[in-house]
Parts: C-alpha cells; structure tokens; sequence
C-alpha cells in the first residue's frame, strides 16, 4: 500500500469486491420462494408450496375373528397336501394363519382308504362363516377332492371347527363342528395350539383312538 492510499488515523482499509458493492438491498427483506412453490398473484398472499402425494399401500383394518380348521389326507402325498393346506389358507383373502399343529397319522374313521394324516391350524380371518366355508371347500376342489361316493378316500378334507363365536345350524354348515368332540384326530392338534379348546373330559373320551404324532 502506497502512501497515499494509507489513511491519516494509521487504519487499513477493507477492500471490497466490485461485485458486493453492486448488489442493491432487497426491499422489505423478502426472500426468494423456496423450490416447488406455486407463485402468488402481485401484493397477495404467500405463495404455498404444493402438497406432496404419498403412495398409500393396502388398509387391513378389517375386523377379523379367530377361527379353527380340521386338515386330513389320505390319498397321494398325503403329508405334502396338508402342509400345502396350511400355506394355501393362510393365503386366502383377509386371512392369516396364526397357529399351526403338528402333523399327526390317523385311522380312518366315517372314511375308506390308507391312514390319514391330520392337522389343525389357527387363523384371523375378515371373512363371515359362509364365506369362508365356500373358500375351503373351492381349496379342496383346488386340490383334487372329488366325492364319488359318502366318506370316500380324499386327497383333502378341510373341516371348519369354529368361526368366533358363532353357533349355526343350516344345510351348508354347522358350527361348532357337530362331531370334532368325538375325534382324536381333530382334537389331539387342536389340543396342541389352543389348549382352552378342548376339555380335558373330551380328550378323555377319545383315548382309545390311536392318534400318532408324525411330524
């Protein structure tokens, strides 16, 4: 700094760039809109930023009640249809599968044919009674049922237990089930995933039937 840029009281002067000294102030101290705004008419309000969408997936909040299903075979790969059972009700619309037993071997009884094997599992569902029966019985159609004669053999059997609380009597569907008290086979599964089902005087009644867990 030469000489006579220096100031007489012995203070340096701050340079300043050009380019600062050109910018005008902003009146009323206003701000620039932020990205996405839509802009406001002349002296009106502020502009507001546009709303975002949102995906929205699918609502469950359906009312759902707890029922129980009977599963037997005994034609085919007997084992592999009613594990395949399990997955294909709990895929069924507005149902879950809570609860699964264990695989059990059976006699048949009011049936023909080889040993079944049986199980038992838990679900929500949204669906009444009667629409849900109509979707076990299109599953055993699904799976080759075919009823050529009373208690033929079958390559599935899904008998509904309980719907809820729910006590009907009609030409499609009885519940309770009319006769799962007087079977190990249903009773046994049913015992092992939800115990305050089944009495133990129940249970009791049915010793004689030979019931093997397999799996």
């Amino acid at each position: 700094m030469s000489a006579s840029d220096q100031p007489k009281d012995g203070k340096k002067i701050s340079k300043t760039s050009d380019k600062a000294k050109a910018a005008p102030p902003r009146a009323g101290g206003t701000r620039p809109p932020p990205a996405g705004a839509r802009k406001g008419p002349p002296g009106g309000p502020p502009a507001r930023r546009a709303p975002t969408s949102r995906p929205r997936g699918p609502r469950e909040d359906y009312p759902t009640v707890q029922a129980f299903v009977a599963i037997g075979a005994n034609l085919g790969d007997a084992e592999a249809s009613v594990k395949a059972a399990m997955a294909a009700i709990g895929a069924l619309q507005r149902t879950t599968v809570t609860a699964r037993s264990s695989l059990y071997r059976s006699e048949p009884v009011d049936a023909e044919g080889p040993d079944f094997v049986n199980a038992v599992v838990a679900v929500r569902t949204g669906l009444d009674a009667e629409q849900f029966l109509v979707a076990l019985q299109r599953l055993e159609t699904q799976a080759g049922r075919e009823r050529p004669f009373p208690n033929a053999p079958r390559t599935l059997d899904l008998d509904l237990l309980m719907h809820g609380n729910s006590v009907m009597d009609t030409p499609t569907l009885t519940l309770p089930h009319p006769r799962m008290r007087e079977r190990a086979f249903v009773l046994k599964p049913l015992a092992e995933i939800a115990p305050d089902k089944v009495p133990r005087a129940a249970l009791a009644r049915v010793t004689g039937q030979v019931v093997k867990r397999i799996v």
